[in-house]
């Protein structure tokens, strides 16, 4: 081979390993659900969009790993360690301890771990400002209920349920004084029926609309919404849920899951991780209401949305992330 063509190959060669697709081709990417699993449509789906986002930008190997019970938990962890993979990804603080457990018995293997905090060098955790968003989800219900009364279904009654809540009351109350917010808890995040059963007890009692941080529980909710007629509305969560009833989800609190696996996998793939934790809120973009709502809801409605936005990204007002009081 003449020595021109040599350098050329060499070129060529060298242009291929440096591209992301290239270099990270062989990088394997994983996640654990919680018992919620796929198909919730909320927060499992948002992970799961996260390594379709890692997959389509940098040719990672992805898979997921479903827990039916939280003893899985650990030994689901630990089976994707001991398949190689790169990063392994908990989903939901219920695994808080089991990834505690397993990043330390693996401390050369990489780790994230959504909504909870597990301090250790080889994990990155996500953590979100959920009261941010459901402020704003709040706002809607109060400027748009007819009947000056609206609810709230959550799933575990945990401090992180807590902060949905606190932020939706505390929007509702910005909005409309008059209003009420009745609350109830199912107990789970995989019981669509015991959500639509708290979902249409709350209709019963004269509310109008209905907001879900449940998981798979609150497609309970919305169904309970749509079984109820045209004047019943439900508010999604953490996906935008308009496609599963369009005429009966009023608006959705975006939590960008996909976000948040994306960004802290994107730093070990560009060889730069670190044990961590990120905070998502408002000003991160990283929660929010759903784009369609923007196109439905009325001018007065968004006007207010935007000016609480505003507020709370230039720190002038505070969230609550308490609903004691509230």
């Amino acid at each position: 081979m003449k020595p021109f063509k040599l350098v050329c190959v060499l070129g060529l060669v060298g242009l291929l390993l440096l591209s992301p697709a290239a270099a990270t081709a062989a990088m394997k990417v994983a996640m654990v659900t919680d018992i919620g699993g796929l198909g919730d449509q909320s927060f499992n789906d948002a992970a799961y969009a996260g390594l379709k986002m890692l997959e389509a930008e940098y040719g990672v190997e992805i898979k997921v790993v479903e827990s039916s019970r939280m003893e899985d938990y650990v030994p689901n962890l630990t089976s994707l360690v001991n398949q190689g993979f790169d990063m392994v990804w908990a989903v939901g603080f219920l695994m808080s301890e089991a990834l505690t457990q397993v990043a330390a018995e693996f401390p050369n293997s990489h780790f994230g771990i959504i909504d909870a905090e597990v301090s250790a060098p080889n994990v990155v955790s996500v953590l979100f400002k959920e009261e941010e968003g459901s402020f704003l989800v709040g706002l809607v219900a109060g400027a748009e209920t007819e009947k000056n009364r609206v609810g709230f279904v959550g799933g575990m009654e945990f401090p992180l349920i807590k902060k949905f809540e606190a932020g939706y009351k505390a929007g509702v109350k910005a909005a409309n004084p008059k209003a009420t917010v009745r609350s109830a808890y199912s107990g789970s995040f995989d019981d669509p029926a015991k959500g639509k059963e708290l979902a249409i007890a709350q209709f019963m009692l004269g509310a109008d609309i209905v907001y879900h941080a449940a998981g798979a529980t609150g497609l309970g909710v919305i169904e309970a919404a749509q079984s109820r007629g045209a004047d019943r509305y439900a508010i999604g969560v953490d996906m935008c849920q308009h496609h599963l009833a369009p005429d009966n989800v009023i608006t959705c609190m975006i939590k960008r899951v996909d976000l948040g696996v994306f960004e802290g996998t994107k730093a070990l793939i560009e060889g730069n991780f670190v044990g961590r934790t990120l905070i998502l809120g408002l000003k991160e973009n990283g929660v929010g209401i759903c784009d369609i709502s923007k196109q439905s809801l009325s001018a007065s409605t968004l006007a207010l949305v935007e000016e609480y936005s505003s507020k709370i990204i230039s720190g002038a007002l505070v969230v609550p992330t308490d609903p004691t009081g509230l």
